[in-house]
């Protein structure tokens, strides 16, 4: 009877459940959901694991503080590399930057910047949080706006003089302003105007 030890038999399923990462998805999507809605110092692990259905011991056991579980479901925002074969290619910058104007993306873009918004208390004193923040949020749009712009440069629309990585930021850093700091929603009607207003007359393109 000795060899049917209930220990035993009970080892490896507590493992295996302490390897099964299926649903860190859930979690980190419940986390993002939670900092966008009440910022860094209102969420509780407990917020987490109540949106999510999982235990708190579960959440626990992948991340020993609500700092760490915030810094992995912001890194996690970043899922998709800039591919330039997917990007519009109109024939002019403006019909480029245009193309990139979807609802759907303007959604995703400025529930990043909630969450931003959500980080402030954070950012400050969490330097690998402030990085994970400008990849997940920020670079990716940037990303977008440099390759658009050497597109132009490459077609001769703009001129090859034209500072592209500090230009590539226009856009990104007034939308991040106007959420954070203005609390105002960032739409087609606000990124056309910092295009036409702001991005193309800085490249030297005339008005539309």
């Amino acid at each position: 009877m000795t060899q049917l030890d209930p220990t035993v038999i009970a080892e490896p399923p507590r493992l295996g459940r302490k390897r099964d990462h299926s649903r860190d998805s859930d979690i980190l999507d419940a986390a993002l959901a939670i900092l966008a809605e009440v910022g860094y110092d209102g969420m509780t692990i407990d917020m987490v694991a109540a949106r999510a259905k999982a235990g708190k011991a579960t959440l626990y056991r992948r991340w020993a503080s609500k700092g760490e579980l915030v810094i992995d479901a912001v890194a996690c925002m970043k899922k998709i590399e800039v591919d330039e074969t997917k990007l519009p290619d109109t024939g002019t910058l403006r019909g480029d930057l245009l193309a990139l104007i979807k609802p759907h993306s303007l959604e995703e873009a400025e529930k990043k910047l909630q969450v931003m918004a959500g980080l402030v208390s954070m950012l400050a004193s969490s330097p690998e949080l402030s990085e994970a923040a400008n990849a997940a949020i920020v670079e990716p749009r940037v990303a977008v706006n440099r390759v658009l712009m050497r597109r132009a440069i490459d077609r001769g629309e703009i001129s090859a003089n034209c500072d592209v990585e500090t230009l590539s930021l226009i856009t990104p850093a007034m939308a991040a302003y106007r959420v954070l700091i203005l609390r105002k929603p960032v739409d087609r009607d606000y990124i056309v105007s910092l295009i036409d207003g702001v991005m193309l007359p800085a490249v030297g393109l005339g008005p539309h």
